[in-house]
């Protein structure tokens, strides 16, 4: 069962969501139930394209919500690289 981490900017992304979109005090449990899909199915996220070529993005725990990360399968770990307003411009794309 592959490890799940947090990079400092996905921590940073989600408390700056956490303010600017006055999300519930239960935003972190929330996200916390979501990632933990990725402890069994690694591979779930759509693979993403141009400079986000290498990594894969979930939705979650709103619609709106995307996680983006790595799956690492050798060392066996999930690294959360960022976690970004999906109808944001500059959000990263899928295929």
């Amino acid at each position: 069962m592959p490890q799940i981490l947090l990079s400092k900017v996905a921590v940073e992304d989600l408390e700056r969501l956490i303010i600017t979109h006055s999300l519930p005090a239960d935003t972190k449990e929330r996200f916390k139930r979501t990632v933990r899909t990725l402890e069994r199915f690694p591979r779930i996220g759509r693979q993403l394209e141009g400079r986000w070529a290498a990594f894969r993005a979930i939705l979650g725990p709103w619609r709106w919500m995307l996680v983006v990360y790595v799956y690492d399968e050798e060392d066996d770990v999930v690294l959360i690289t960022t976690v970004q307003d999906a109808r944001s411009s500059r959000a990263a794309t899928p295929r």
